[in-house]
């Protein structure tokens, strides 16, 4: 009798195993079919980059996307849809501006304003002066000739032109943020002396600079006070053409001006923030994140840097809630700001909700965050912050997609976007690996990084991972470890 027992206890368990497989299955091939014949995934892109535009940090078109987005939560029909304001300072936008060499011919520069750069006091034309490469006495001994001028404060520029490896082909160490300097940096008190120099002297702008190839030309910012100066980064190419130019002794003269104005009746940037309510009695009440950064830099439309990771996410969102499933734990999806800036708005979100004691309760039932920003390309797997037990999760749900263009997970992690913000909470955070090709080259932080950089196809395989991994980790009946804070920064 107990042997009969135990056979059809087997029995039942078997079927009930194939009854979860054959449900999960079903519900992937939904997603997909979802994502594939009825995608809304272009049109937020398109909108993002081409209606929007640049999306800086503290600017009303970052406000006006923010809205937009809220908006589109709204309508998917996700609970809750809002703006959570946190405190920037002044924003910055660019208004008008002039590179051009006039002398000894006229040719149009390709170079664009640092983001917080003052404006120039009208048309600068003059012959520059050369900085680049000198030491601290030399600049030193130049003071009077740096007053009012044109100041080229670069050397002559050397060009990226390696990406970095990809993880799921590669066992090469992990890397993300910008490629390394092509040249040394040089002594770090030497750079200031430099700085303070030129600085102290009153230039009428300065110039460096980029070390993009084929005129795609690397620009950020930082709000500087009053110890901005007006500053341009010009395309390496007519950089060094300028600069042989002046070696040679040839008349050379330039037109610069800059235009802009700062943002100062909104001291405040904006997080997006909606949700997918979870069903199950006692797991509901626990938080399944996912989000991106609707932030950009201001030189092209921040197509891959991250306007794909926003439109994924709403896109992913989307497919939840028309399918009708309705997950065990609550899926929330978060959009950010300052992320450029320094991660700013996901840690202005951790401090809001998750910090200290008084947070605990919401810290211990957030569950996982799951991000997406760097690359674009086919999402191929996921970084998983040296987490094997998530590593072993993880695996497991990445297996149905290797059709889907999916590879493997990497155990190592990566720094330098929002998924860091969690873990120094104690969250668990990961962030997926996508195709590097070109990205580090041509469209990380750049005048290039526009719609074209992206694809639909890649945009819709995208969707079907988030929208998979949001559905996992809102069902998953293991716990994800949390992470250890000492060691959240990677």
């Amino acid at each position: 009798m107990r042997r009969r027992s135990l056979f059809v206890f087997a029995v039942a368990f078997a079927i009930c195993a194939g009854l979860h497989a054959f449900a999960q299955s079903d519900t992937l091939a939904r997603i997909r079919d979802e994502a594939l014949t009825r995608t809304h995934v272009l049109s937020y892109f398109a909108t993002l980059t081409d209606q929007f535009g640049p999306r800086l940090t503290g600017t009303p078109a970052h406000k006006h996307a923010a809205e937009w987005t809220r908006d589109q939560m709204t309508a998917i029909g996700l609970s809750n849809a809002r703006l959570e304001p946190w405190a920037f300072g002044r924003g910055w936008v660019l208004d008008h501006q002039v590179v051009e060499m006039v002398e000894p011919r006229y040719m149009p520069l390709i170079g664009y304003a640092e983001a917080w750069s003052p404006s120039t006091t009208g048309d600068i034309v003059a012959t520059p002066v050369m900085t680049g490469g000198r030491t601290p006495a030399d600049v030193a001994a130049m003071k009077s000739q740096l007053a009012g001028a044109i100041v080229m404060i670069s050397p002559d520029a050397a060009f990226i032109r390696e990406d970095r490896p990809q993880p799921t082909t590669s066992d090469a160490p992990v890397r993300i943020g910008q490629p390394p300097p092509v040249l040394p940096r040089g002594n770090a008190a030497d750079t200031r002396a430099i700085g303070d120099t030129i600085q102290a002297a009153g230039p009428a702008v300065t110039i460096r600079t980029s070390e993009g190839e084929h005129g795609t030309v690397f620009v950020l910012g930082s709000d500087r006070g009053d110890r901005a100066t007006p500053s341009i980064v010009l395309a390496g190419e007519h950089y060094n053409m300028v600069a042989r130019m002046l070696r040679r002794g040839i008349p050379v003269k330039l037109r610069v001006q800059i235009q802009a104005h700062y943002v100062t009746d909104d001291p405040n940037s904006y997080n997006v923030v909606a949700d997918l309510p979870g069903t199950d009695p006692q797991l509901k009440s626990e938080i399944v994140l996912i989000g991106a950064h609707l932030d950009s830099w201001h030189t092209g439309t921040g197509a891959s840097d991250n306007a794909d990771g926003v439109a994924v996410m709403l896109e992913a969102m989307r497919i939840l809630k028309t399918l009708g499933l309705q997950p065990k734990r609550t899926i929330r999806l978060a959009i950010w700001s300052g992320e450029e800036e320094g991660l700013l708005g996901s840690k202005a979100y951790v401090k809001q909700h998750l910090e200290g004691d008084a947070n605990k309760e919401a810290r211990d039932k957030t569950f996982v965050y799951l991000n997406m920003d760097p690359a674009t390309g086919p999402i191929y797997g996921w970084y998983m912050q040296d987490s094997e037990p998530a590593k072993a999760l993880f695996d497991a749900w990445l297996a149905p997609l290797k059709n889907d263009g999916a590879r493997r997970n990497v155990i190592a992690g990566i720094g330098n976007t929002d998924h860091l913000s969690f873990r120094a909470a104690g969250v668990p955070g990961f962030n997926p690996i996508q195709e590097y090709k070109d990205y580090d080259v041509r469209m990380h932080h750049t005048n290039v990084d526009l719609y074209e950089r992206v694809s639909e196809k890649d945009l819709e395989q995208n969707a079907i991972v988030m929208a998979w991994f949001a559905w996992q980790a809102a069902n998953t009946d293991q716990r994800i470890p949390r992470p250890d804070t000492a060691a959240s920064g990677r």
